[in-house]
């Protein structure tokens, strides 16, 4: 990768994204593209390009690829489980007709393209306990209908067009940086929050549901590393299981009492969010991009509740602090 370009870069995962690319890179072009009313901002602004690239819209992309000298396009274009259930069509639009776009763009330009998947992608029907890497994707949302389209469309395009397709299935991402965005398993990042707050948090999920998550940190090596893999060792593409840690949020409430003694949590399931929740698998086996690309977490449960109790501490400026 020597000149790449983020699609969605101020989002969850792109804001950070982009930085940590950039700091990678820094003799190339790390190019920041955003969509009217979510533009960068401070260092995100500052640290290199950005440009206006609507992903609904191939002319914006392509144009982008010429000006930069694009040879790595990151498409982190979506939305969110739980939003994409009120706005369907947006969803379908963006997660599929978008990478539609960006993979056109792709083969006329020859540009390698990172599409993120998702837990989202299986459904019901899948083994929920240590979920194979290869097994039945038959999910019963639209977040994850879209997903599963994306990960044929980007085998399809890697088989039929040589264009050097690659992704991960994402579990939960939590992070401190950027605040949650309507994600079923956001609940997490919530729970933080909260506890830094000294708030009182009401739990959408119910005990005993666990879902797969990962710290951000992980998640943007992992980023990082399937697009820099030797393609010789890759026999699959689109979309790898990546597994950090799974836990049900009476785990993650505990864990933070450790920390945060006082920490109060109710349960008010949120139905919709439960019926997403109880599709996803509970666990994900990984066994294949440890072995193809080397794939590795760094951070288990405990790690990643201290750095994230630590650095909201910093952000929030709570009245009291704590001793992590």
């Amino acid at each position: 990768m020597k000149n790449i370009l983020i699609i969605g870069a101020t989002g969850q995962i792109g804001s950070e994204l982009t930085m940590k690319l950039r700091s990678l890179y820094p003799n190339g072009n790390v190019v920041a593209g955003y969509i009217p009313g979510a533009e960068p901002k401070g260092e995100l602004k500052e640290s290199g390009p950005s440009a206006i690239v609507n992903i609904t819209n191939p002319q914006q992309i392509a144009e982008a690829v010429d000006k930069y000298d694009i040879d790595t396009i990151y498409n982190l274009a979506a939305v969110l489980s739980a939003v994409a259930e009120a706005k369907p069509q947006l969803a379908w639009n963006i997660g599929v007709g978008g990478l539609y776009n960006v993979l056109e763009v792709a083969r006329e330009k020859n540009c390698a393209v990172f599409t993120p998947s998702s837990i989202g992608s299986f459904g019901p029907g899948t083994p929920k306990v240590l979920t194979p890497q290869d097994t039945i994707q038959r999910p019963n949302t639209i977040y994850g209908v879209t997903k599963v389209t994306g990960e044929l469309l980007s085998d399809y395009y890697a088989k039929r067009f040589g264009v050097d397709t690659r992704s991960v299935r994402f579990p939960g991402l939590i992070s401190y940086v950027t605040p949650p965005g309507g994600g079923t398993t956001d609940y997490a990042v919530d729970m933080y929050y909260s506890a830094v707050k000294g708030e009182k948090f009401y739990c959408p999920i119910k005990p005993g549901t666990f879902m797969d998550m990962m710290y951000m940190p992980d998640a943007l090596r992992a980023a990082v590393e399937i697009m820099e893999a030797d393609p010789k060792r890759l026999i699959h593409r689109n979309s790898f299981n990546i597994a950090s840690m799974s836990f049900d949020p009476e785990m993650i409430f505990s864990k933070i009492k450790e920390y945060v003694p006082e920490f109060e949590m109710e349960y008010k399931p949120d139905p919709l969010r439960q019926s997403i929740a109880d599709s996803w698998p509970d666990s994900l086996d990984d066994s294949c991009a440890r072995y193809e690309w080397d794939w590795k977490p760094e951070y288990d449960l405990d790690g990643m509740t201290k750095d994230m109790l630590k650095n909201l501490c910093v952000k929030l400026k709570p009245m009291e602090t704590y001793s992590i």
